[in-house]
């Protein structure tokens, strides 16, 4: 791989979505390469068990990221662990230039960034990350053995990891803003069920306390009746959701208020040749199995308008 080479495929991101993508584009014979500059498989490479993805039971998330990151390099994708600085829209061909400046064209173009973390933008929160204030149980469980912990969020995630941190603590507070949680049924039976777990309801964390590099407690307050108070806890784990990696996204491509990318039903955006999926794509569900299937529907429609472009 050279600089100005040009591809009929580029991805960028090594996801689900954007694995699944490099894995139908080598299947439909496409030259195609992958961008990808941190952890191969995205967010699910930190989860510690995926109970959804069907046909895998019993399956940590790093071991899915694998599985699916084998079963593309089996048809011969290249994965490039660089960065990408910049996407440049073009007539006949799109470009991609990289941190070390190279440049790269190509027909079709798929974005598969993902999402990052959602914050909760108080005190403290920046202050004691990494001593206290944690995005990932399954990273930072283990530090936190026989202790208290504080777990924020309401859905999916916040209810898999509160469940994963109640094996290993003394105690986890789950607080939520919302007096009903969004998280699957049969993960809020397990959770009903959990006696280590205290659910705090129409709640919401204001401050983060701590002493020296330690954390000691939150502040919170309760959206209903509007009492404040201050919650004692070595630890808070903070699961509300994640925001698009949307930095890159040309001006011309379309996204809505929040900042994901509108697309049809074939991942198309409104920009020729430009495809969006994933948790970067506007759509009902985030799940590992859409993002999955929406690499996929690109994949086949880049080769569609690749296949179109070369009849011109």
């Amino acid at each position: 791989m050279t600089a100005n080479d040009t591809y009929e495929v580029i991805i960028i991101g090594g996801g689900p979505a954007g694995l699944t993508a490099g894995l139908y584009c080598k299947r439909a014979a496409m030259k195609t390469v992958l961008f990808e500059k941190g952890l191969i498989g995205g967010q699910i490479a930190i989860s510690k068990d995926v109970e959804n993805y069907p046909g895998m039971e019993g399956i940590t998330g790093f071991d899915l990221a694998e599985k699916l990151l084998h079963h593309t390099k089996s048809f011969g994708l290249p994965i490039v662990q660089q960065a990408v600085s910049e996407i440049i829209i073009g007539p006949e061909y799109h470009s991609v230039r990289l941190d070390n400046g190279d440049l790269f064209n190509c027909v079709g173009l798929i974005l598969a960034s993902g999402g990052s973390v959602r914050k909760l933008g108080i005190p403290g929160e920046a202050e004691y990350l990494g001593t206290g204030v944690s995005y990932c149980a399954t990273c930072d469980g283990f530090f936190f053995r026989d202790k208290t912990v504080v777990v924020v969020g309401g859905g999916d995630t916040a209810v898999e990891e509160a469940l994963y941190l109640a094996r290993l603590t003394r105690k986890v507070f789950l607080i939520h803003r919302g007096n009903t949680l969004r998280a699957s049924r049969i993960l809020q039976d397990r959770l009903m069920s959990e006696s280590r777990i205290e659910i705090i309801w129409d709640t919401i964390i204001s401050e983060i306390k701590g002493s020296g590099s330690a954390v000691t407690a939150v502040s919170f307050e309760n959206t209903r009746t509007g009492e404040k108070g201050e919650l004692p806890t070595d630890g808070v784990f903070i699961f509300i959701g994640y925001s698009p990696n949307n930095q890159l996204i040309p001006a011309a491509v379309r996204m809505n208020d929040r900042g994901f990318v509108i697309t049809d039903e074939q991942c198309a955006t409104n920009v020729l040749g430009i495809f969006a999926v994933g948790d970067l794509r506007q759509k009902f569900a985030n799940q590992i199995v859409v993002a999955a299937a929406d690499g996929c529907v690109a994949a086949l429609a880049s080769a569609h308008y690749v296949e179109l472009h070369k009849a011109r």
